[in-house]
């Protein structure tokens, strides 16, 4: 038996790197939100045993490496399960580009296989194993607006950000997230004003902002309900103005644009065509913009493709459109 899935990427609405931990992970604090872009993966499960990677990408390993590969095997052993699993990867989304492409792969690969096993998990048990193979994963499990904390494994349902046109550039540019860890670390440790403490205090900062958030999009909410336009608005206007407000950023825009300056670039572009909200997502190379309408979003797309770089507008997926796209009960 065969199981199609798509899976699809994420976005970062913002991003603190807090102090390096104990366990060699760095501290964060991001909102996650997944995006209407994606792969496609396939599982089926025969008679024999192992697992095997196919994947016409040569950047996609097909070992014990890829993620995939990680959590079918951790999944078959917590499922007792027995059989040969085939996992096809029809990759759409970039290879380190920021987006999420293998974190949503592996997670993909785990519901798909729950199906075609027809055993299940329980909630708790597939959060365990996704963090376990990496930081990103946990978070499509949940889909829609995501809170990420600790190395970003530990998230948190969030009031959802309605679906949201938005366009996405992709440039030709592999982002290594650990050099761009390295080169964090470089940076805050030439600069004495970066200490523990203050470290510490970026993140409670951190937090404030999207607590402010929280609570502005609550009280939009309200006022609608009560009658009373918001601000003028809609609400998905009024919570991405108030996201704005916040003045929340992506950290790793201080490390990878003086190296990339091609990708502020991007960003400003985006600005200039009438973005509300620009930014890096995770540590690249992927830079997306939300924006009031579709078609500011696909006029911003036709002029970065004109311009020579890759990009396509698409829009956010709520927790309820993301669940109902995988068409499986969340």
């Amino acid at each position: 038996m065969t199981v199609r899935i798509p899976s699809f990427a994420k976005i970062n609405l913002g991003l603190r790197i807090g102090a390096l931990r104990p366990d060699g992970f760095h501290e964060l604090r991001t909102v996650y939100q997944t995006v209407a872009l994606h792969d496609v993966i396939r599982v089926t499960v025969v008679r024999g045993s192992g697992i095997e990677i196919r994947c016409a990408d040569p950047r996609v390993p097909k070992d014990s490496t890829n993620t995939c590969f990680r959590i079918v095997d951790r999944a078959m052993q917590a499922l007792k399960a027995r059989g040969r699993v085939i996992v096809q990867i029809e990759k759409r989304l970039p290879v380190q580009g920021g987006l999420g492409g293998a974190s949503g792969n592996a997670v993909a690969a785990l519901l798909a296989l729950e199906l075609a096993l027809r055993k299940k998990l329980s909630g708790p048990e597939r959060l365990r194993i996704a963090a376990e193979v990496g930081s990103d994963l946990p978070l499509f499990l949940v889909g829609g607006t995501v809170l990420g904390v600790g190395r970003g494994e530990e998230v948190y349902p969030l009031l959802d950000l309605p679906a949201t046109p938005c366009v996405v550039a992709t440039p030709e540019i592999a982002v290594s997230t650990p050099k761009a860890f390295a080169d964090w670390d470089s940076m805050t440790s030439n600069h004495t004003k970066l200490t523990p403490s203050t470290a510490s205090d970026r993140m409670n900062v951190c937090s404030r902002e999207i607590s402010a958030w929280l609570c502005a999009g609550l009280g939009s909410i309200r006022r609608r309900r009560s009658g009373v336009s918001a601000r003028g608005g809609g609400r998905a206007e009024t919570l991405q103005l108030d996201l704005v407000r916040t003045g929340i950023e992506n950290d790793f825009e201080q490390v990878v644009f003086p190296q990339y300056p091609e990708l502020l670039k991007v960003k400003r572009v985006l600005e200039r065509a009438g973005a509300q909200y620009a930014s890096l997502s995770g540590s690249g190379s992927a830079i997306y913009g939300l924006f009031e309408s579709r078609e500011k979003a696909s006029a911003a797309a036709k002029k970065l493709n004109k311009a020579g770089i890759s990009a396509v507008a698409t829009s956010t997926l709520t927790r309820r459109q993301y669940w109902k796209r995988l068409q499986i009960s969340g």
